[in-house]
C-alpha cells in the first residue's frame, strides 16, 4: 500500500489528475465487494486523500460501463498509470483496455499486488501470478516500471 500512496501523492504534487476506481458487485448476495461491506470500502489512507474523480465499477475493467474514457478525454490525458489491486484482474484488464483505446500505459510493478490463487484450473502463488502478469504487460501492453522511477520521471529527475 505504501507504494500506491507514494504514487498518488507524487501525481497530485505534479498536477496529474488522479482517478480512484472502486469495484463493487451489484448482487446483494455477492460474497465479495458488496456495497457497504469492508471489502468495498476504500483503504483509509486513500479515503483521507483528495482524488479528482471516484469511479464505481462492477466489472474488472475500469473503462467498462464507467465515465473513465470521457473523463480522461476531458482532461486531455494521453497516458495512464496503473496502481492498485489486483494485478491479475482489475489492473491487467484496465491496462489492456487503455492500450486498446490508444493510451500509453504505465504499470507500476511495486504499486500493484495480488494474492495466491487456487481453483479448478490450478494453483499459483501471488508472487508467480504477479510476475507473470508483469511480464505479459511488458511484452506489448504497458511499460512496467517501479514507482521510484515513475516518480523521478514525473518530477523531471530521470536521466
Amino acid at each position: 500500500m505504501s507504494k500506491i500512496l507514494e504514487a498518488f501523492d507524487a501525481a497530485k504534487a505534479a498536477g496529474i489528475p488522479v482517478a480512484v476506481i472502486r469495484h463493487h458487485q451489484p448482487s446483494a448476495d455477492s460474497p465479495i465487494f458488496r456495497k457497504g461491506t469492508a471489502e468495498w470500502e476504500l483503504h483509509p489512507e486513500i479515503q483521507a486523500r483528495t482524488c479528482d474523480i471516484l469511479i464505481e465499477k462492477t466489472l474488472p475493467g475500469s473503462f467498462t460501463e464507467t465515465p473513465l474514457s470521457e473523463w480522461l478525454e476531458l482532461h486531455q490525458v494521453k497516458s495512464i498509470t496503473i496502481a492498485g489491486y489486483m494485478t491479475h484482474m482489475c489492473c491487467d484488464t484496465t491496462a489492456r483496455q487503455g492500450m486498446h483505446r490508444g493510451f500509453k500505459v504505465e504499470f507500476l510493478s511495486d504499486a500493484t499486488g495480488t494474492l495466491d490463487l487456487e481453483n479448478s484450473a490450478g494453483k499459483v502463488t501471488a508472487e508467480e501470478l504477479h510476475r507473470s502478469i508483469l511480464c505479459a504487460q511488458q511484452q506489448m501492453i504497458s511499460e512496467v516500471l517501479p514507482t521510484t522511477l515513475w516518480i523521478e520521471r514525473i518530477r523531471g529527475e530521470s536521466h
